[in-house]
Protein backbone atom coordinates (compact mmCIF):
# COMPACT_ATOMS: atom_id res chain seq x y z
CA UNK A 1 0.00 0.00 0.00
CA UNK A 2 1.26 3.46 -0.88
CA UNK A 3 1.79 5.50 2.25
CA UNK A 4 -1.19 7.81 2.93
CA UNK A 5 1.25 10.57 3.93
CA UNK A 6 1.97 10.97 0.24
CA UNK A 7 -1.68 10.47 -0.63
CA UNK A 8 -2.81 13.10 1.85
CA UNK A 9 -0.36 15.75 0.73
CA UNK A 10 -2.26 19.01 0.97
CA UNK A 11 -0.84 20.40 -2.24
CA UNK A 12 -1.27 18.53 -5.46
CA UNK A 13 -1.21 19.39 -9.13
CA UNK A 14 -2.05 16.91 -11.85
CA UNK A 15 -2.12 16.64 -15.61
CA UNK A 16 -0.25 19.93 -16.06
CA UNK A 17 0.21 21.39 -19.53
CA UNK A 18 1.90 24.76 -20.08
CA UNK A 19 0.38 27.06 -22.67
CA UNK A 20 2.47 29.68 -24.50
CA UNK A 21 1.48 33.32 -24.32
CA UNK A 22 0.80 33.28 -28.05
CA UNK A 23 -2.29 31.17 -27.30
CA UNK A 24 -3.92 34.03 -25.37
CA UNK A 25 -7.66 33.93 -25.95
CA UNK A 26 -10.93 34.87 -24.31
CA UNK A 27 -11.61 31.11 -24.37
CA UNK A 28 -9.23 30.64 -21.45
CA UNK A 29 -11.08 30.27 -18.14
CA UNK A 30 -10.63 29.19 -14.53
CA UNK A 31 -12.83 26.81 -12.58
CA UNK A 32 -13.02 27.28 -8.81
CA UNK A 33 -14.88 24.84 -6.57
CA UNK A 34 -14.95 25.97 -2.95
CA UNK A 35 -15.07 22.98 -0.63
CA UNK A 36 -15.43 22.74 3.13
CA UNK A 37 -11.69 22.48 3.82
CA UNK A 38 -9.94 23.90 0.73
CA UNK A 39 -10.34 25.43 -2.71
CA UNK A 40 -10.11 23.30 -5.85
CA UNK A 41 -8.82 25.08 -8.96
CA UNK A 42 -8.49 24.10 -12.61
CA UNK A 43 -7.47 25.91 -15.77
CA UNK A 44 -9.10 25.36 -19.15
CA UNK A 45 -8.55 26.61 -22.67
CA UNK A 46 -11.87 26.03 -24.39
CA UNK A 47 -12.48 22.32 -23.62
CA UNK A 48 -8.78 21.59 -23.01
CA UNK A 49 -7.98 20.73 -19.38
CA UNK A 50 -4.72 22.45 -18.48
CA UNK A 51 -4.26 21.30 -14.89
CA UNK A 52 -5.67 21.25 -11.35
CA UNK A 53 -4.31 22.47 -8.03
CA UNK A 54 -5.52 23.25 -4.50
CA UNK A 55 -5.20 26.05 -1.97
CA UNK A 56 -6.57 26.66 1.52
CA UNK A 57 -9.49 29.03 1.95
CA UNK A 58 -8.38 32.53 1.00
CA UNK A 59 -8.42 35.87 2.79
CA UNK A 60 -9.56 39.11 1.18
CA UNK A 61 -5.88 40.06 0.78
CA UNK A 62 -5.15 36.79 -1.02
CA UNK A 63 -8.02 37.36 -3.44
CA UNK A 64 -6.89 40.95 -4.09
CA UNK A 65 -3.38 39.72 -4.93
CA UNK A 66 -4.61 37.04 -7.33
CA UNK A 67 -6.94 39.45 -9.12
CA UNK A 68 -4.36 42.25 -9.35
CA UNK A 69 -1.94 39.85 -11.06
CA UNK A 70 -4.68 38.28 -13.21
CA UNK A 71 -4.05 34.82 -11.70
CA UNK A 72 -0.62 34.61 -13.31
CA UNK A 73 1.64 31.85 -11.93
CA UNK A 74 3.73 34.26 -9.82
CA UNK A 75 0.60 35.34 -7.93
CA UNK A 76 0.23 31.86 -6.43
CA UNK A 77 3.70 31.69 -4.87
CA UNK A 78 2.51 32.42 -1.33
CA UNK A 79 -0.52 30.12 -1.62
CA UNK A 80 0.93 26.90 -3.00
CA UNK A 81 4.41 25.48 -3.67
CA UNK A 82 3.10 23.77 -6.82
CA UNK A 83 3.62 25.10 -10.31
CA UNK A 84 0.38 26.64 -11.56
CA UNK A 85 -0.14 26.50 -15.33
CA UNK A 86 0.53 29.55 -17.48
CA UNK A 87 -2.81 29.99 -19.20
CA UNK A 88 -1.57 32.52 -21.71
CA UNK A 89 -3.51 35.70 -20.95
CA UNK A 90 -2.01 39.19 -21.02
CA UNK A 91 -2.10 41.14 -17.76
CA UNK A 92 -4.73 43.60 -18.99
CA UNK A 93 -7.31 40.97 -20.00
CA UNK A 94 -9.28 39.58 -17.02
CA UNK A 95 -9.85 35.85 -17.07
CA UNK A 96 -13.30 34.30 -16.68
CA UNK A 97 -13.81 32.66 -13.29
CA UNK A 98 -16.52 29.98 -13.07
CA UNK A 99 -17.31 29.36 -9.43
CA UNK A 100 -19.25 26.76 -7.45
CA UNK A 101 -19.25 26.76 -3.66
CA UNK A 102 -20.54 25.00 -0.56
CA UNK A 103 -19.11 27.77 1.69
CA UNK A 104 -21.14 31.01 1.32
CA UNK A 105 -18.58 33.15 3.20
CA UNK A 106 -15.89 32.41 0.63
CA UNK A 107 -18.20 33.37 -2.26
CA UNK A 108 -18.52 36.90 -0.86
CA UNK A 109 -14.83 37.51 -1.55
CA UNK A 110 -15.45 37.15 -5.29
CA UNK A 111 -18.70 39.11 -5.67
CA UNK A 112 -17.06 42.15 -7.24
CA UNK A 113 -14.87 40.25 -9.69
CA UNK A 114 -16.01 41.46 -13.14
CA UNK A 115 -15.64 38.12 -14.92
CA UNK A 116 -17.38 35.99 -12.28
CA UNK A 117 -19.78 33.28 -13.44
CA UNK A 118 -21.43 31.46 -10.52
CA UNK A 119 -22.81 28.00 -11.19
CA UNK A 120 -26.59 27.76 -10.77
CA UNK A 121 -28.02 24.30 -10.01
CA UNK A 122 -31.22 24.98 -11.95
CA UNK A 123 -29.18 25.20 -15.16
CA UNK A 124 -27.78 21.70 -14.71
CA UNK A 125 -29.84 19.14 -16.68
CA UNK A 126 -30.14 16.49 -13.97
CA UNK A 127 -33.70 15.67 -13.00
CA UNK A 128 -34.80 15.16 -9.41
CA UNK A 129 -32.31 17.53 -7.75
CA UNK A 130 -33.60 18.69 -4.35
CA UNK A 131 -33.00 22.20 -3.02
CA UNK A 132 -30.36 21.34 -0.40
CA UNK A 133 -28.28 19.00 -2.57
CA UNK A 134 -24.70 20.33 -2.54
CA UNK A 135 -23.41 21.82 -5.78
CA UNK A 136 -20.22 19.77 -5.39
CA UNK A 137 -22.26 16.55 -5.45
CA UNK A 138 -24.32 17.75 -8.42
CA UNK A 139 -21.22 18.64 -10.45
CA UNK A 140 -19.47 15.36 -9.57
CA UNK A 141 -22.51 13.33 -10.61
CA UNK A 142 -22.90 15.26 -13.86
CA UNK A 143 -19.19 14.96 -14.55
CA UNK A 144 -19.32 11.21 -13.94
CA UNK A 145 -22.33 10.76 -16.19
CA UNK A 146 -20.74 12.86 -18.93
CA UNK A 147 -17.32 11.17 -18.78
CA UNK A 148 -18.20 7.58 -17.82
CA UNK A 149 -21.84 7.18 -18.81
CA UNK A 150 -25.01 6.37 -16.87
CA UNK A 151 -25.97 4.74 -14.52
CA UNK A 152 -23.23 5.82 -12.13
CA UNK A 153 -22.50 5.91 -8.41
CA UNK A 154 -20.09 8.61 -7.22
CA UNK A 155 -18.30 8.10 -3.90
CA UNK A 156 -16.68 11.39 -2.89
CA UNK A 157 -14.15 11.03 -0.07
CA UNK A 158 -13.77 14.60 1.14
CA UNK A 159 -14.56 16.29 4.45
CA UNK A 160 -17.78 14.32 4.23
CA UNK A 161 -17.98 10.93 2.58
CA UNK A 162 -20.89 11.12 0.16
CA UNK A 163 -22.65 8.62 -2.08
CA UNK A 164 -24.50 10.16 -5.03
CA UNK A 165 -26.22 7.95 -7.61
CA UNK A 166 -27.86 8.71 -10.92
CA UNK A 167 -29.27 6.97 -13.98
CA UNK A 168 -30.21 8.38 -17.38
CA UNK A 169 -29.69 11.94 -16.18
CA UNK A 170 -31.88 11.49 -13.09
CA UNK A 171 -30.81 11.64 -9.46
CA UNK A 172 -31.46 8.29 -7.78
CA UNK A 173 -30.37 9.44 -4.33
CA UNK A 174 -27.46 9.13 -1.95
CA UNK A 175 -26.06 9.31 1.55
CA UNK A 176 -23.73 11.45 3.68
CA UNK A 177 -21.48 10.56 6.61
CA UNK A 178 -18.37 12.08 8.19
CA UNK A 179 -15.26 11.63 6.09
CA UNK A 180 -12.09 9.87 7.15
CA UNK A 181 -10.28 12.91 8.59
CA UNK A 182 -13.44 14.25 10.24
CA UNK A 183 -14.02 10.97 12.08
CA UNK A 184 -10.51 11.02 13.51
CA UNK A 185 -10.87 14.67 14.52
CA UNK A 186 -14.25 14.11 16.17
CA UNK A 187 -12.97 11.47 18.58
CA UNK A 188 -10.11 13.65 19.81
CA UNK A 189 -12.11 16.89 19.97
CA UNK A 190 -15.35 15.57 21.47
CA UNK A 191 -13.95 13.24 24.13
CA UNK A 192 -11.94 13.89 27.28
CA UNK A 193 -9.08 11.44 26.89
CA UNK A 194 -8.97 9.95 23.40
CA UNK A 195 -5.87 11.11 21.51
CA UNK A 196 -5.60 12.75 18.11
CA UNK A 197 -4.49 10.05 15.69
CA UNK A 198 -2.85 10.81 12.35
CA UNK A 199 -3.99 8.19 9.85
CA UNK A 200 -1.40 9.53 7.39
CA UNK A 201 1.21 7.62 9.37
CA UNK A 202 -0.30 4.30 8.33
CA UNK A 203 1.62 2.23 5.78
CA UNK A 204 -1.03 -0.48 5.58
CA UNK A 205 -4.37 -1.30 7.16
CA UNK A 206 -4.26 -1.27 10.97
CA UNK A 207 -4.50 -4.39 13.12
CA UNK A 208 -8.20 -5.12 13.51
CA UNK A 209 -8.09 -6.35 17.12
CA UNK A 210 -5.93 -3.60 18.61
CA UNK A 211 -4.17 -3.61 21.99
CA UNK A 212 -3.58 0.16 22.26
CA UNK A 213 -5.90 3.12 22.00
CA UNK A 214 -4.45 4.78 18.90
CA UNK A 215 -4.54 1.57 16.88
CA UNK A 216 -8.04 0.82 18.19
CA UNK A 217 -9.22 4.18 16.80
CA UNK A 218 -7.56 3.47 13.46
CA UNK A 219 -9.11 0.01 13.35
CA UNK A 220 -12.59 1.16 14.26
CA UNK A 221 -12.70 3.97 11.73
CA UNK A 222 -11.02 2.23 8.81
CA UNK A 223 -12.78 -1.12 8.97
CA UNK A 224 -16.27 0.25 9.59
CA UNK A 225 -15.83 2.88 6.86
CA UNK A 226 -14.61 0.28 4.37
CA UNK A 227 -17.48 -2.05 5.33
CA UNK A 228 -20.00 0.74 4.76
CA UNK A 229 -18.54 1.57 1.34
CA UNK A 230 -18.68 -2.09 0.33
CA UNK A 231 -22.31 -2.38 1.46
CA UNK A 232 -23.40 0.61 -0.62
CA UNK A 233 -21.54 -0.66 -3.68
CA UNK A 234 -23.07 -4.14 -3.36
CA UNK A 235 -26.57 -2.72 -3.03
CA UNK A 236 -26.02 -0.36 -5.98
CA UNK A 237 -24.66 -3.11 -8.20
CA UNK A 238 -27.60 -5.33 -7.26
CA UNK A 239 -29.95 -2.70 -8.68
CA UNK A 240 -27.72 -1.53 -11.56
CA UNK A 241 -25.36 -4.40 -12.47
CA UNK A 242 -24.06 -2.71 -15.63
CA UNK A 243 -23.09 0.59 -14.06
CA UNK A 244 -20.03 2.60 -13.10
CA UNK A 245 -18.77 3.22 -9.55
CA UNK A 246 -16.26 6.06 -9.29
CA UNK A 247 -14.19 7.22 -6.32
CA UNK A 248 -13.15 10.86 -6.11
CA UNK A 249 -12.10 13.38 -3.44
CA UNK A 250 -9.03 14.02 -1.34
CA UNK A 251 -9.06 10.69 0.50
CA UNK A 252 -10.12 8.59 -2.51
CA UNK A 253 -6.65 7.15 -3.07
CA UNK A 254 -6.15 5.94 0.50
CA UNK A 255 -9.63 4.37 0.52
CA UNK A 256 -9.19 2.81 -2.91
CA UNK A 257 -5.83 1.35 -1.93
CA UNK A 258 -7.30 0.06 1.33
CA UNK A 259 -10.20 -1.55 -0.51
CA UNK A 260 -7.75 -3.36 -2.79
CA UNK A 261 -6.30 -4.97 0.34
CA UNK A 262 -9.53 -5.53 2.26
CA UNK A 263 -11.94 -6.36 -0.58
CA UNK A 264 -10.14 -6.84 -3.92
CA UNK A 265 -13.30 -8.25 -5.51
CA UNK A 266 -15.00 -4.89 -4.82
CA UNK A 267 -12.02 -2.70 -5.69
CA UNK A 268 -11.71 -4.23 -9.15
CA UNK A 269 -15.18 -2.87 -9.95
CA UNK A 270 -14.18 0.72 -9.17
CA UNK A 271 -12.63 3.57 -11.07
CA UNK A 272 -10.83 6.51 -9.51
CA UNK A 273 -11.01 10.03 -10.93
CA UNK A 274 -9.91 13.05 -8.87
CA UNK A 275 -11.41 15.54 -11.34
CA UNK A 276 -15.10 14.57 -11.55
CA UNK A 277 -16.27 17.98 -10.32
CA UNK A 278 -14.20 19.67 -13.01
CA UNK A 279 -15.74 17.49 -15.72
CA UNK A 280 -19.10 18.66 -14.40
CA UNK A 281 -17.90 22.28 -14.46
CA UNK A 282 -16.63 21.76 -18.00
CA UNK A 283 -20.05 20.47 -19.06
CA UNK A 284 -21.70 23.46 -17.38
CA UNK A 285 -19.38 25.88 -19.16
CA UNK A 286 -20.11 24.22 -22.48
CA UNK A 287 -23.86 24.43 -21.93
CA UNK A 288 -24.06 27.97 -20.51
CA UNK A 289 -21.31 29.71 -22.47
CA UNK A 290 -22.18 31.08 -25.87
CA UNK A 291 -18.96 29.64 -27.22
CA UNK A 292 -15.64 31.08 -28.27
Amino acid sequence: MVGPCVICCFWEITQLHLLPLSMASHCVWLALIIGNSRLHWAGFREAFFCGAWHTPHLSAADVKQLVSQNFNPSAWAALTPSNVPQLGLPDDQPIELWLASVVPQQVQLWRTYPKLQQVKPDRIPIQGIYSTLGIDRILALWGAGESQGWPVLVIDAGSALTFTAGAAGHLIGGAILPGLRLQFQALSQETATLPEVDYCSLETLPIRWAKDTSTAIQSGIFYTLLAGIQDYIIDWRRQYPNSQVILTGGDSTVLYTSLKIQAPEIAVQLKQDPHLMFWGMQAYHRQVSKGC
